[in-house]
């Protein structure tokens, strides 16, 4: 072997493992951007933009809610896909809208993601507190299933499912308070 060829196959094998190495940035990259929309469909905290609720600028859901007792603490509206691996289990939310309440009726606008399947929990925490207490604290969700000591205040995600196509869909929600 001449000079020229031994270095040569001295730098092959070092090109070879950092071509390897960007090559594996590059996919660990890829992965990583090609799951954030995944990721990033739950858990996001957004206002009510009642101008996502005019026609033509679904999907969304219009969420009216009744009978909230009182102006006192927040309201939180929260939206889930409706299935049984997201429905009301901690952290598949899809988004969420935390207001101070306001007593009667209240409307928020909830966009969804696409086309589908989806159910709606509504939460008044009557002291502020971010604490749940049964003997003051409201609940509901869409359409408005029995709620009771069997189910743990947790019906299943068909009692609560509802279709959203490509424009608005209207609920409305009924508080309950012990």
């Amino acid at each position: 072997m001449n000079s020229r060829n031994s270095s040569v196959s001295s730098v092959r094998p070092r090109v070879r493992r950092r071509a390897a190495a960007a090559v594996a940035v590059l996919l660990g990259s890829i992965a990583v951007v090609g799951a954030t929309p995944a990721l990033a469909q739950y858990r996001q905290e957004i206002r009510s933009d009642m101008r996502r609720c005019t026609a033509g600028s679904g999907p969304a859901v219009m969420v009216t809610v009744d009978n909230v007792k009182s102006s006192t603490g927040k309201i939180r509206v929260q939206s889930y896909k409706a299935t049984p691996a997201d429905w009301l289990q901690k952290g598949r939310w899809l988004s969420r809208i935390e207001v101070p309440a306001k007593a009667g009726t209240m409307t928020f606008c909830v966009p969804v993601p696409s086309a589908g399947q989806y159910a709606i929990a509504v939460r008044h925490d009557v002291s502020g507190n971010g604490r749940t207490d049964l003997t003051s604290d409201g609940g509901a969700m869409s359409n408005n299933p029995s709620i009771n000591i069997f189910n743990l205040g947790k019906p299943h995600y068909s009692k609560t499912a509802f279709t959203v196509g490509n424009d608005v869909k209207s609920i409305r929600i009924q508080m309950r308070y012990m």
